[in-house]
């Protein structure tokens, strides 16, 4: 059901050896997207609302009167929600906020010299707009991953669109709606896919239904979306091009293996392509797990998708010598969840240098930081933890240098700015600094010269 790897007498450590690309992924071809969407969101740039109301129609089979959904809906929602969801709800914010604030910049001033001073001001992107995907799974808990840490950051205006449902009357999914309200978010739009996208980076129209376009946009969706937010990459900034989900484990014989399958299949049901990755240096473990996703599997509820998952070209058993060629592989691979399920899960933890996020020890499983941790579950993948962070207070957060010298300090260091400048063939550059001195230091011999201004070049002088 599931691919075996055997890397056992292979040297992970070699230079040559490419580990990233050891384990197989699914396939997610952006740019093959790309041509798909992008008449869509050159339709939503020219038409607005018009063309994204008939992209609802055919996408999403709901002929929509307005985008934006009324306060009475979003209210509604909330007071029809169950209690129960409610409370788990409103603890996935508290914990969530909680961390998130601990996330908060401080701004830092640093004196360089006596006179002279660079502080780095931390400043809240002043519009953001958020999307929730409405697919496989009604996802409520990224409205609270993405809100929270835009909240948190001071963003000043928050907008959120996900899909029009038709067994909803065109409203995107109620629970999504409630838990917009309980988190104070009045502005939300019915709108799905690329074409959402589009409008967030260039508006609907004006009114007070229409949705201005905004500064930022965050949070996962499909293939068309991560394609949208490549496209219009540059004229909204984004958050990460989010593919199929991953979980990657790092177990030795001490983990249980009814645990470890368990966790291998709640990432496996988001979707199809979704990987589920297993490195062990133990046979029996893998053995064992194995045993577990035959028994398991065919007792859950979305059977079907999960083994297309687990038995998908990115999905695999993977059996090292060691754990330190298994900390290799994970290294390598980079995944979106990490779970080290070893004797000492906090040592092998401090040591992996690339994972969205890491996952520590038989009783931190990847669906505790999927709701109620205080993590944020919007995590890189497709390897980008190599280079990326998750989404976090910083994401909507802009640093901004400001400098701010007096006549003395700036004297001192000019002739350090005017030999740089020669010496970078940028004379200009030294004379915005020597313009600044005053009449009595034109003769000074101590500062440097800006430059000859002449063509000529030393090579053809005799």
């Amino acid at each position: 059901m599931i691919n075996r790897i055997d890397l056992r007498g292979m040297d992970l450590r070699a230079s040559n050896l490419d580990v990233r690309n050891l384990v197989p992924r699914a396939e997610f071809d952006i740019e093959a997207a790309l041509e798909a969407v992008r008449p869509i969101c050159e339709d939503v740039r020219h038409r607005g609302e018009a063309a994204l109301i008939e992209y609802g129609e055919r996408f999403d089979g709901v002929r929509l009167r307005s985008l934006r959904v009324s306060g009475e809906a979003i209210a509604q929602a909330l007071s029809a929600l169950d209690p129960q969801v409610r409370a788990a709800l409103e603890e996935s914010i508290r914990r969530a906020r909680k961390v998130h604030n601990d996330q908060r910049r401080r701004d830092v001033q640093t004196v360089v010299v006596p006179g002279g001073m660079v502080t780095e001001r931390w400043v809240p992107i002043r519009r953001a707009g958020l999307y929730v995907p409405g697919g496989l799974a009604v996802l409520p808990s990224s409205v609270v991953m993405n809100v929270v840490p835009a909240q948190v950051a001071g963003v000043e205006q928050i907008a959120v669109a996900s899909p029009p449902q038709r067994a909803y009357g065109g409203l995107p999914h109620p629970t999504i709606l409630a838990a917009c309200a309980l988190l104070g978010v009045e502005e939300v739009y019915a709108v799905g896919g690329s074409q959402a996208i589009a409008m967030f980076a260039y508006g609907s129209g004006p009114g007070e239904t229409g949705c201005r376009p905004v500064d930022i946009v965050t949070g996962p969706g499909n293939i068309y979306v991560a394609a949208a937010k490549r496209l219009l990459k540059g004229r909204i900034g984004i958050d990460t091009e989010a593919g199929p989900t991953e979980i990657a484990i790092l177990a030795d014989l001490s983990a249980d293996p009814g645990h470890v399958a368990a966790d291998l299949i709640s990432q496996a049901e988001h979707d199809p392509m979704a990987a589920a990755i297993l490195v062990s240096d133990s046979p029996a473990l893998i053995e064992a797990v194995e045993l577990e996703l035959a028994k398991r599997v065919p007792e859950t509820k979305h059977a079907e998708r999960i083994a297309q998952s687990l038995g998908g070209r990115q999905s695999a058993l993977i059996l090292v010598d060691d754990l330190e060629a298994g900390l290799a592989v994970v290294d390598g691979y980079a995944a979106e969840h990490l779970e080290i399920q070893t004797s000492n899960p906090r040592v092998w933890a401090g040591r992996v240098r690339n994972a969205g996020a890491i996952f520590v020890g038989p009783y931190s499983p990847v669906s505790l930081g999927d709701y109620c941790a205080g993590s944020n579950h919007v995590l890189p993948t497709g390897g980008c933890a190599c280079h990326s962070s998750g989404l976090s207070v910083q994401t909507f957060l802009k640093g901004i240098h400001i400098v701010e010298y007096n006549e003395a300090a700036l004297a001192e260091v000019a002739p350090h700015v005017v030999t740089l400048a020669n010496a970078e063939d940028l004379p200009g550059h030294g004379e915005a600094v020597l313009a600044r001195r005053p009449p009595e230091a034109d003769g000074a011999s101590d500062r440097p010269a800006l430059a000859p201004d002449t063509d000529e070049s030393p090579l053809e002088e005799e």
